[in-house]
């Protein structure tokens, strides 16, 4: 079987697997005190142009999504979302559980559009019953989409702009961060990102780590965030393994080289399907790929390779959803074309 179901099912690059191994008998300090978790935030800092930056490693994307989105907002705010966001459509009800409430927008191919951030708060606020009602404290989106795709420098310097008009936080979830810098299409690098938001996290566990995220945000944003981290049951006792982890992914310009390679592996899949006639169902430039096949074509290609169905399966036909990782081989990907 060939598995494209999503860009965490192998374990971690064998160069992480290795420090790890290497490691393995030290004694060291917890709970991120220790000398590798310094040395992984010192390189994460210079990946990002700057000392001035608050740095956290936390253990997996849905605590970092709802400690962050908590340390954030007044205990009367919501967190602005696209409709087709994570934290709105997949974390089950993790912001909900915290006491805020997802306030949703419109979805733009798993974009928000800026002008409607703009009407959204304006709206808000031109209410005379506003106290009445859950204040937009921060704007959630991510990079890349749920649907692939990515916010170009323009856009992501209008959105920020409009947050800092109304004086609220941007917030980027960076799961698949590696794979939306690395696509051509981009006309960001990770330097470019402490300019264009507020605080945003580096995603290690879709991007060669056995599991963790690093949180990166505007120094003296977060208040008390280390008992908040604990409090979401997101602070690692063995912080060490996530600074161990970050630190190789941050040498030699790993992070980048592995997250390329999944692009690769993408753009091949996505130029084999339509060299068959298939059409993208959204026109993806990142690792995820979506395609509408028929229902025979589907269940003919879950014999020996498997994917996800995304939505609800159709009568006759099916949005279908592949993805590829910094693992992916180039064979398992040309022997899903010679099959379709």
């Amino acid at each position: 079987m060939k598995h494209f179901d999503s860009d965490y099912m192998e374990g971690a690059h064998p160069l992480v697997m290795q420090r790890l191994l290497e490691t393995n008998l030290e004694q060291t300090t917890g709970y991120g005190s220790d000398d590798y978790t310094a040395k992984a935030k010192q390189l994460i800092r210079e990946a990002c142009g700057s000392d001035e930056l608050d740095v956290h490693l936390l253990v997996g994307g849905t605590q970092t999504n709802s400690t962050v989105i908590d340390g954030l907002l007044a205990r009367h705010e919501g967190v602005l979302a696209a409709t087709t966001a994570h934290i709105n459509a997949h974390e089950s009800g993790a912001i909900e559980s915290c006491g805020h409430k997802v306030l949703t927008l419109p979805s733009h191919d798993g974009k928000v559009d800026a002008d409607e951030v703009e009407d959204f708060i304006t709206n808000f606020y031109a209410d005379e019953t506003y106290e009445h009602m859950v204040a937009p404290g921060m704007l959630y989106i991510s990079f890349p989409t749920e649907y692939g795709t990515i916010y170009s420098k323009e856009e992501l310097t209008k959105l920020h702009g409009i947050c800092q008009k109304h004086d609220i936080p941007l917030y980027i979830d960076g799961a698949r961060l590696g794979y939306g810098l690395a696509c051509p299409e981009a006309d960001i690098t990770l330097k470019d990102m402490k300019d264009l938001c507020d605080i945003f996290y580096i995603g290690g566990t879709k991007v060669g780590a056995l599991f963790g995220e690093c949180v990166v945000a505007r120094k003296g944003l977060l208040k008390h965030f280390f008992p908040l981290i604990k409090q979401h049951g997101a602070l690692l006792a063995k912080g060490r393994l996530l600074g161990i982890q970050f630190a190789t992914l941050f040498t030699d310009n790993l992070y980048h080289k592995i997250s390329a390679h999944a692009i690769d592996m993408a753009m091949i899949l996505k130029k084999g399907f339509e060299a068959k006639g298939y059409k993208p169902f959204i026109d993806s430039p990142t690792n995820q790929q979506f395609f509408t096949l028929q229902n025979e074509v589907i269940d003919r290609l879950m014999q020996t390779s498997t994917f996800e169905i995304w939505g609800t399966r159709g009568k006759t036909h099916s949005t279908v959803r592949f993805v590829t990782s910094w693992a992916t081989k180039q064979e398992a990907v040309e022997q899903l074309i010679a099959e379709l």
